[in-house]
């Protein structure tokens, strides 16, 4: 039987039944869906629009229902009256109504589904960012750990994936952690907003007419205040599109780290070897060793992004207040979830066993004349003009091709020959670990820098755990 059944003469179409399902997926917030309605019967009861035995009988049901749940005693399949409810919310009802009778039957008073959902789809989320910060913390840990641990590895720094100057992997892998940082100050930020107001009561769109108690419900349900408008309360879904901007952001940052992944575990790089837990094979060339759960982690990026641009296509016609399109909000950032939950679940310790080759990143910083710039800095500490030291720098850099020279090679006389102002300390200067050591400016890529860095994460770091 149809909650709407008394104004209509026909039986639901079956097509249209099962169009406007939503239970295969909103049943994910029973949780939430059981806690809001306890909330709402006790409240109920409080303010006398019903009686303190309806609302015990109701908590009870409500209890019981959640325990069959969780132990797979009551299923999301059962029917009632040859029908599959419609969505969560009518699945709990009726059962608490087969279980408890009239006193189920006075649950909805003075709300409806329209701010019912509103308000689960608000506590779910909250708790399932709750769980993904926590795994964004986990893998901030790890690269924290790795950065400390390759503090002095020196290796080339990139621009335009062209070896540009010399870093050190610390300061590569701490770039990723601060990201990471920001990933969960802008989770932390949308739960703030998300959970300022509660919904509940905002009723279908105009509130109710009842002497209900919004504070009580909103302090119950951990919210800050009931939402200020009822309108508002019920077609808000600024969260859902909020939570999925700063999941799809997050998810940038896990591709973009993926892809140096992939890159510099290739034989052309070679800076980093994956654990074969962490790998597959070939089923045709046995040498092969690929970085799937990198590959993945970037593909996967998509479809949160898509999730995301989906939820704002479905919002940006609707007028006010609620309408059926608004059940599209929930598949969307539910698959971003839990793409995301899978991706920092697999990420992280394919990150923490894999082997970084020092040796060969170090190889690699010395063929790359990524030193030029200190050269040239020499020159210019000397007095000379920066674009001509500029200009007398990249003359050296050519004759060290021709030569298959570098520039800690590099003869002294040939120094000379390109300026009179080159002495035997030139190579102290272009020495890597010298040209890494130099960069000890705030932020910058020097060892001790790095260190620094790590000090000032773990403070910010220690105050959101």
């Amino acid at each position: 039987m149809a909650l709407w059944d008394g104004r209509f003469s026909k039986k639901t179409d079956k097509n249209l039944n099962d169009f406007n399902s939503s239970l295969a997926f909103d049943s994910l917030m029973y949780r939430q869906d059981i806690a809001g309605s306890a909330a709402h019967a006790a409240m109920l009861a409080a303010c006398g629009v019903i009686s303190g035995s309806d609302a015990e009988t109701i908590i009870s049901g409500l209890d019981g229902i959640l325990r069959d749940i969780e132990s797979g005693a009551l299923t999301f399949d059962k029917k009632s009256d040859g029908e599959t409810a419609e969505d969560i919310h009518t699945f709990i009802e009726r059962e608490l109504t087969e279980r408890v009778g009239d006193a189920g039957k006075r649950l909805h008073t003075a709300r409806s589904r329209n701010d019912q959902v509103a308000t689960d789809l608000k506590l779910y989320l909250n708790d399932e960012a709750l769980n993904i910060i926590e795994l964004i913390k986990n893998l901030a840990r790890i690269v924290r750990e790795k950065a400390e641990k390759h503090a002095g590895a020196v290796m080339c720094g990139y621009t335009h994936m062209q070896r540009a100057q010399p870093i050190v992997l610390g300061h590569h892998l701490m770039a990723y952690a601060w990201m990471f940082l920001r990933d969960i100050g802008r989770l932390e930020d949308a739960r703030r907003r998300m959970m300022a107001e509660n919904p509940l009561g905002s009723c279908a769109l105009a509130g109710a007419s009842y002497p209900i108690d919004r504070f009580m419900t909103s302090k119950a349900l951990g919210f800050d205040a009931p939402s200020r408008n009822s309108l508002d309360g019920v077609s808000d879904r600024d969260f859902c599109v909020e939570i999925n901007a700063a999941l799809a952001i997050l998810t940038l940052h896990i591709s973009r780290f993926a892809e140096e992944i992939i890159i510099w575990s290739s034989w052309e790089f070679k800076y980093m070897e994956l654990d074969d837990a962490f790998a597959t094979g070939s089923s045709i060339m046995p040498q092969k060793k690929n970085p799937d759960i990198a590959e993945l982690a970037r593909g996967k990026s998509g479809r949160v992004f898509g999730d995301l641009i989906a939820s704002l296509t479905m919002l940006k016609g609707l007028p006010l207040a609620y309408n059926k399109d608004m059940q599209e909000d929930k598949e969307a950032i539910f698959d971003s979830i839990k793409t995301v939950k899978d991706c920092l679940s697999a990420f992280a310790p394919m990150l923490a066993t894999a082997t970084v080759l020092e040796e060969n990143m170090r190889a690699a910083a010395a063929r790359g004349f990524i030193n030029a710039t200190d050269c040239a800095d020499y020159l210019t500490k000397k007095g000379v003009p920066f674009r001509d030291a500029y200009k007398i720098t990249g003359q050296i850099v050519a004759e060290c091709l021709k030569t298959n020279a570098t520039l800690e090679t590099f003869p002294l006389e040939s120094y000379k020959a390109a300026s009179p102002l080159f002495e035997s300390d030139i190579y102290d200067t272009v020495s890597l670990d010298a040209c890494v050591a130099a960069r000890s400016s705030y932020g910058g890529a020097s060892p001790e820098s790095v260190k620094a860095q790590i000090a000032e994460f773990d403070n910010i770091f220690i105050t959101r755990r």
